[in-house]
């Protein structure tokens, strides 16, 4: 098991150097603890998760960067030698979450940095949210409180549980999210954060 961690710094390296390589436009949107990662809420992530929505710029990043010695591994995720490991979602689907809008869109995405090339952001807060409850694990939910309590004032809870019941309404596990949505509703009282 890799136990590599990767900082902000390192992160922006990484991409500047994927951004010498290429010669059309490439946007790529970071999710997980990647974004809270560019968003300065975590130090560093151990999962490096970036959307790449658009299917043709996709393809060409994943064409540069097995030029760049990057391959694929048997459980999924690029990496190049013993590095990091980098896992790409296409479309609107991050893992097995498919958000219920393009996170190109306008508000679905905060800008990070542009590049020559590559236009970085990261999920808007909702959809950040959403995707962690969704795959539901101790550190999600700890990510989505750590989320929420630095960025309070800038998160509806009503608009929250709009969007995650419009999410959860395309997924095959809804009454299964659903409840994580209702654990963390929980914590956020619990912890009186909950302004909605």
């Amino acid at each position: 098991m890799n136990d590599y961690r990767i900082d902000k710094k390192e992160l922006f390296n990484e991409i500047a150097a994927w951004d010498g390589l290429l010669k059309r436009k490439v946007q790529i949107i970071a999710c997980g603890g990647t974004a809270l990662t560019l968003l300065d809420l975590k130090n560093s992530t151990k999962d490096i998760d970036f959307m790449v929505p658009k299917q043709n710029e996709f393809g060409y990043l994943i064409k540069i960067l097995k030029q760049a010695g990057y391959n694929q591994g048997k459980s999924g995720g690029w990496q190049r030698d013993a590095g990091f490991r980098i896992d790409f979602f296409t479309g609107n689907k991050i893992h097995t979450t498919e958000l219920i809008e393009s996170p190109l869109q306008k508000n679905n995405h905060l800008l990070i940095k542009q590049y020559g090339y590559i236009y970085l952001g990261v999920l808007n807060y909702y959809d950040l949210i959403i995707s962690k409850l969704f795959r539901g694990s101790t550190v999600d939910f700890q990510d989505c409180l750590l989320l929420f309590r630095k960025k309070r004032e800038e998160i509806n809870i009503n608009v929250l549980k709009t969007r995650f019941h419009k999410t959860s309404s395309f997924d095959i596990s809804e009454d299964k999210v659903n409840k994580h949505l209702d654990s963390f509703l929980r914590m956020l009282n619990e912890d009186g954060l909950k302004n909605g």
